[in-house]
């Protein structure tokens, strides 16, 4: 074979350095640099064969330069290297794939990995090493990473209940910063447009649902009615009047801004105490609630006490949020917290989503470290058959809708429909929402912070010795 022939020539001799590992950086630069080239000037199924003969087959590229590269990779026995080398081959494609909309190649870029000629037999050494490695590869969570970038696209067949919230599955991959800026990029983005395209059906399908005569688009006459984007029934709407309803001067967001304003001067001491008051406020007082103030209050009595007397800061202010955030959901990042549990086993889910809520009220930038621990859980909870743990999928769902309605470029409003008293006596033996209609609609988008401009803002506030150590 010509690999192994190359292998024997490639081996250092007389003890010297082996070089091929000195120029791993610059063979794996020379495949990106190669694959950024063809993406933009080559058709889809021209680097799809390009990327099958260099990585699958291991042949008859169409540019003789850039299988040298993979062989030094190889030739190295850095199984890392080579996967890491791959998986950032994959992203840069699907990026640009994502960018000009060819959604079926990126299905047909998975797709690859299931070649029957990785389960061939073969008497090459350097090629049974290639090809498992590549199955090492399909059988690792980099793959199916990887394949929540076809699920967006893939609408057919049953899906895992798992998926409805791949949104949430991906923070993780694009807040660490060991991955490829390309593997974050796709990740950022596939998440954004995953959250933006649940808030836009949410609010259409609020809206067509209560309507007898539904609008029609006249450019799409035959349309099938807008689906319920949830993972729940009919229910979803009376949800969202219970969360919209809550508007005026008791509205989460108020209460959060007079909370911001009045805690702004306190010691840490101060700050833990009313902080404790903000989240559990409007809890009602039975057994569950009580039980909830005495945990919580025992969490933050021992949160960073060499800071007590020091006045509360962005960065303090950070960080608690990131703590309490882990006692209500996941404090090892693996396995729901001891509350977390308790929480959903005797109360109300919407009772731990409005906490959450209020948390990321107070402290935007925890928002992307709640996100992370909800998908930890998604990931605890998955090899459960979705009829074994409808409890905590319950959880999710009213999270997802919560996040969306309080979302900065969509407005749901609840208008009472009711004309004069004797339509509201007529509905006081009906539900007490029964005669509100949502509204919803798209607002221009705020302003938000880049990939680049978030994460560093967030080291700095997090930079320096951090309070619990």
């Amino acid at each position: 074979m010509v690999l192994d022939k190359l292998q024997e020539g490639l081996h250092p001799q007389n003890g010297q350095t082996n070089r091929f590992q000195r120029d791993i950086p610059k063979a794996q630069e020379t495949i990106y640099n190669y694959l950024l080239e063809i993406v933009k000037l080559w058709s889809p199924e021209e680097v799809l064969a390009e990327f099958k003969h260099l990585f699958i087959h291991h042949v008859n590229t169409i540019s003789s330069h850039i299988l040298p590269p993979l062989y030094e990779i190889v030739f190295s026995n850095q199984e890392v290297e080579f996967r890491n080398t791959l998986k950032r081959s994959c992203y840069i494609l699907i990026n640009n794939w994502d960018i000009t909309r060819s959604h079926k190649s990126i299905q047909e870029l998975i797709q690859l990995f299931s070649d029957p000629i990785l389960d061939k037999p073969t008497m090459s050494p350097t090629l049974r090493r290639l090809r498992g490695w590549l199955k090492n590869f399909v059988e690792s969570s980099d793959f199916e990473q990887l394949q929540m970038f076809v699920s967006k696209y893939d609408e057919q067949g049953h899906r895992h209940w798992s998926e409805r919230y791949t949104s949430y599955l991906l923070v993780p991959q694009y807040i660490d910063l060991n991955n490829s800026v390309e593997q974050r990029h796709a990740a950022r983005a596939l998440s954004k447009q995953l959250k933006e395209r649940f808030k836009f059906d949410l609010a259409l399908y609020t809206t067509r649902s209560q309507s007898q005569n539904p609008i029609v688009d006249a450019t799409e006459p035959e349309r099938k009615p807008r689906l319920n984007p949830t993972g729940m029934g009919d229910e979803v709407l009376h949800l969202v009047k219970m969360i919209v309803v809550r508007r005026g001067n008791f509205s989460h967001t108020n209460l959060a801004h007079i909370f911001v304003s009045q805690t702004q001067k306190l010691t840490y001491r101060e700050f833990k105490l009313s902080l404790q008051r903000y989240l559990v406020f409007s809890v009602e007082g039975n057994d569950y609630a009580i039980a909830l103030k005495k945990q919580l209050a025992e969490k933050l009595e021992v949160l960073y006490t060499s800071h007590h007397d020091k006045q509360i800061d962005d960065a303090l202010l950070l960080r608690t949020c990131n703590r309490v955030i882990e006692y209500l959901t996941t404090e090892n990042h693996q396995e729901p917290s001891p509350l977390f549990v308790q929480l959903l086993s005797q109360g109300n889910p919407l009772t731990l989503v409005v906490m959450l809520l209020k948390i990321i009220l107070v402290c935007r930038h925890a928002r992307t470290h709640l996100e992370s621990r909800i998908a930890n859980l998604v990931q605890y909870y998955k090899s459960y058959l979705e009829e074994d743990c409808r409890w905590v999928i319950n959880f999710f769902e009213i999270f997802d809708i919560t996040m969306a309605i309080y979302a900065e470029n969509v407005e749901f409003n609840l208008v009472d429909m009711r004309r004069d008293n004797s339509e509201q006596d007529s509905a006081q033996g009906s539900s007490k929402f029964a005669a509100y209609r949502i509204f919803s609609q798209m607002k221009a988008e705020a302003d938000q912070d880049s990939e680049s401009d978030e994460l560093r803002l967030l080291q700095v506030l997090l930079e320096g010795e951090d309070p619990s150590e």
